[in-house]
């Protein structure tokens, strides 16, 4: 009986413990999205709730390791188990910085408020849709331990890199063409650049999630580009 309720309450913390980053992914697929609509409607209010919104994400990060900690210490998970709450553990860190991202964003955002000169700026919703999209698969792969959708996501990464390729290029040639408009290419540059390390991080948690899944590692994925920032 007493090992019946310890299974019980080893299974109510694993569904807790993916509720929380489920919690938290939802967070920062939302603050993205307010975030480029800050961006592109130029509504600073939007911008405002991502930047403060992010306390929230944080407080969930920490709430996250707080439960792995005791779930460890507590039920000693063995094998598939131990796999899936350690990989909880990066995941949630990987998911606080794709929030701080959303962020960085939403900043930008106030500072080209009213400056609306420039055509490239049209290319970066498209660009972080993609993104989000990754983000919001890695978090379903996770959750249904679905080492598929993992490698779906992982595949993808190089529609946002090409995106920021194209949108990097864009924006020079937008500058040489137009110098009075330099400042506010530069903060367009930063944003698309910030898109893009959303589409690595969300490329980071559909490693994890491969692996906690399968307990194989991906050899032919290149992760120096991971080990970034």
């Amino acid at each position: 009986m007493a090992e019946q309720h310890t299974v019980s309450a080893f299974d109510d913390e694993i569904n807790r413990l993916r509720g929380l980053v489920a919690e938290m992914g939802g967070r920062v697929e939302l603050a993205l999205d307010e975030a480029m609509q800050a961006l592109v409607k130029q509504e600073p209010g939007l911008a405002e709730r991502v930047i403060e919104g992010d306390l929230r994400v944080d407080a969930l990060e920490a709430e996250v390791e707080k439960l792995v900690v005791q779930i460890i210490a507590l039920r000693a998970p063995m094998a598939n188990d131990l796999r899936e709450v350690i990989a909880a553990l990066k995941i949630v860190g990987v998911i606080e910085r794709i929030g701080d991202y959303a962020k960085n964003i939403a900043k930008r955002s106030r500072q080209i408020s009213g400056h609306r000169t420039i055509e490239p700026i049209s290319l970066l919703p498209s660009m972080a849709q993609i993104a989000g999209e990754m983000v919001h698969d890695a978090l379903d792969a996770f959750a249904t331990r679905n080492a598929v959708l993992a490698s779906a996501v992982i595949e993808r990464d190089v529609l946002v890199d090409n995106f920021y390729n194209s949108i990097f290029r864009t924006l020079v040639t937008y500058m040489v063409e137009n110098p009075k408009t330099i400042s506010e290419c530069a903060h367009l540059l930063f944003v698309a650049k910030n898109i893009e390390r959303i589409g690595d991080h969300a490329t980071n948690v559909a490693e994890m999630v491969y692996y906690a899944a399968t307990g194989e590692y991906l050899p032919e994925r290149d992760r120096a580009a991971l080990a970034e920032g």
